[in-house]
C-alpha cells in the first residue's frame, strides 16, 4: 500500500531515538518567525533556517564523490562531521595546483568540497575509535562512506550494525560500481568510470575521441546522485522513524545522466558517435569561429534557424533545398556550417552574441574558467564566497541554486586536520587524560 507523503514530518526537530510527536509549523508562520528572529538578532549576517538545519552527517569519505555529496548537504544546512585518518587525512588535502597549500594539508582540491565541515580523526581499525564512531552514529542522521564494498563490514561498522544502534540512520555507500555485481570489488576513479561508462566514446570528434571530459564529471555526478537520494531518504525517516541503506554506483549514476544518448541506442538502435562540438539533435547547432573568438550557436528550432539566416543576411539559406527542414539540415551539417562560418568571420564573438540574443537566436561565447568567474552574471548572484583561514584565504563556489528565504553558502572554511576531534570527544564525555591516552595509542 502506498503511503501518503507527510509534509509536516518535524524532521529538523528529531534526535536519534525520539518519536515524531509534534507537527511542524505551517510554512507561512515558520517564515514569519524566522524573519522576526533575524530582525531581533545582533548578528548582521545571521543565517536563515535552511532545509537541513538540525541534520547531523558522519562523512567517512575521501577525495571527491563522497565529499562533493556531503558538501551539498552542508550548503543545505546540515552539520557534517568529516571522519579522517589520523596524521594524513583525506587524500585531497594533498592535491591541487598550489603545492604550498597541499604541503600544509589544505590543498585546493580539498578546500573545493569540504568547507563548513568539522574534522574528526579516527583510526577505524582501532577498537576504541570504532566505539567513538558508534557513539557519534547514535547522535547522527546520516552516514556516508565511499570505501570499496565490504570494507565497512570488515571494520564492524556496516549498515546492519549501525542501524541497530540508530534505527533512523540513513546510510549511503558510494562506490564505483555498486555493492554487488561482477565489478563491485574493483577500485574506481573518475577516469576509469568515464572510460567504462561510454562518456569518453562520445566526447571529442572522429580524430580525438575517445576523450576524457575536462573535469571529474563521474565523481561529481555520483556525489550529486548520493545527495539527492539522502535528502529523499531523510524525508521518509523523519515521517516514519526508519532509515535505510542507499547504494550509489558512479557507473550507473553516469549512465543515468546520458539519457538521450543511451535512449537513442536502446530505443532506436543508433550507436552513439563522437561529433565534437556539434549537437546531434539539430543543425546548425555547435561551435563556430568568429573574427576574434569562438561562439556557440543553438538554432535548434526551425524559427530560430530562420531568424539566424535573416540576421546573417542570408535569407536564401531558408529556401535552399539542402537546408529546407530540420532533418535535411542535419544530413548536410558540414555544408550549412560552411555557409554560416563565412559570415561569422566578419565580426567578433561578443558582437555576434549580442546581435543573436536580440534576434532571439540562442548563442553564447566560449569562455575560460577565469572569464566566467569574473562575469557579472556570476558575481552578481554571490556564487563565490571568501573565508579567512589561519592557513590563508579560501575562495569557494556555491551550490548552483538559491532559496527564497535563506542564503545558500558554506557556514565557514574547510577545516584543518583534526580541528574538531577534541571538542567532539569532550561532548561525548571523554576527559582530557582519556583523550591524550587515545592519541598516544593511535585511536585518534
Amino acid at each position: 500500500m502506498r503511503r501518503r507523503f507527510q509534509r509536516n514530518s518535524g524532521l529538523r526537530n528529531l534526535r536519534p531515538g525520539e518519536r515524531t510527536v509534534a507537527r511542524a509549523e505551517p510554512c507561512i508562520q515558520r517564515r514569519a518567525r524566522i524573519a522576526l528572529n533575524a530582525a531581533m538578532s545582533d548578528t548582521k549576517d545571521a543565517r536563515m533556517t535552511l532545509p537541513l538545519d538540525g541534520i547531523r552527517v558522519l562523512d567517512v569519505t575521501n577525495v571527491l564523490a563522497g565529499p562533493f555529496c556531503s558538501y551539498q548537504l552542508v550548503l543545505m544546512g546540515a552539520e557534517v562531521i568529516k571522519i579522517e585518518q589520523p596524521n594524513t587525512g583525506d587524500l585531497a588535502r594533498r592535491l591541487g595546483a598550489d603545492p604550498t597549500a597541499a604541503a600544509r594539508l589544505m590543498g585546493a582540491s580539498f578546500v573545493a568540497v569540504n568547507a563548513g565541515k568539522q574534522s574528526v580523526t579516527l583510526n577505524l581499525k582501532h577498537d576504541e575509535a570504532k566505539q567513538i564512531f558508534k557513539q557519534l552514529t547514535a547522535q547522527a542522521h546520516v552516514v556516508i562512506e565511499n570505501f570499496r564494498p565490504g570494507v565497512m563490514k570488515r571494520l564492524g561498522l556496516a549498515y546492519e550494525v549501525l542501524t541497530k544502534i540508530n534505527p533512523r540512520i540513513v546510510y549511503c555507500a558510494v562506490s564505483g560500481f555498486g555493492q554487488d555485481g561482477p565489478l563491485a570489488s574493483r577500485p574506481a576513479y573518475d577516469q576509469v568510470i568515464q572510460g567504462m561508462s561510454g562518456v569518453m566514446s562520445v566526447t571529442g570528434d572522429e580524430r580525438s575521441a575517445p576523450l576524457r571530459v575536462g573535469y571529474p564529471v563521474c565523481d561529481t555526478v555520483g556525489g550529486m546522485t548520493a545527495a539527492f537520494a539522502i535528502c529523499a531518504a531523510l524525508v521518509d525517516a523523519g515521517a516514519n522513524g526508519c532509515g535505510r541503506m542507499i547504494d550509489v554506483s558512479m557507473l550507473e549514476s553516469t549512465l543515468a545522466t546520458m539519457g538521450w544518448v543511451v535512449s537513442n541506442y536502446l530505443n532506436a538502435g543508433t550507436v552513439p558517435k563522437p561529433i565534437g562540438n556539434e549537437n546531434f539533435t539539430a543543425a546548425p547547432s555547435g561551435t563556430f569561429r568568429t573574427a576574434d573568438g569562438l561562439l556557440n550557436i543553438a538554432a535548434n528550432e526551425s524559427y530560430q534557424y530562420e531568424k539566424l539566416c535573416d540576421l546573417l543576411g542570408r535569407p536564401d539559406l531558408k529556401t535552399d533545398r539542402r537546408f529546407a527542414d530540420r532533418d535535411v539540415r542535419k544530413g548536410n551539417r558540414d555544408a550549412i556550417n560552411r555557409e554560416i562560418q563565412q559570415v561569422l568571420m566578419t565580426r567578433g564573438a561578443a558582437e555576434w552574441e549580442q546581435l543573436m540574443i536580440e534576434a532571439g537566436v540562442p548563442a553564447g561565447r566560449v569562455l575560460s574558467v577565469p572569464e566566467i568567474l569574473a562575469h557579472p552574471q556570476v558575481t552578481g548572484r554571490q556564487f563565490i564566497t571568501k573565508f579567512d583561514h589561519g592557513d590563508g584565504a579560501q575562495v569557494l563556489t556555491g551550490g548552483g541554486f538559491r532559496l527564497s528565504d535563506a542564503e545558500v553558502r558554506a557556514p565557514g572554511p574547510a577545516p584543518s586536520l583534526s580541528q574538531h576531534t577534541e571538542p567532539w570527544l569532550r561532548k561525548l564525555g571523554y576527559s582530557g587524560d582519556k583523550i591524550q591516552e587515545l592519541r598516544c595509542n593511535g585511536a585518534i
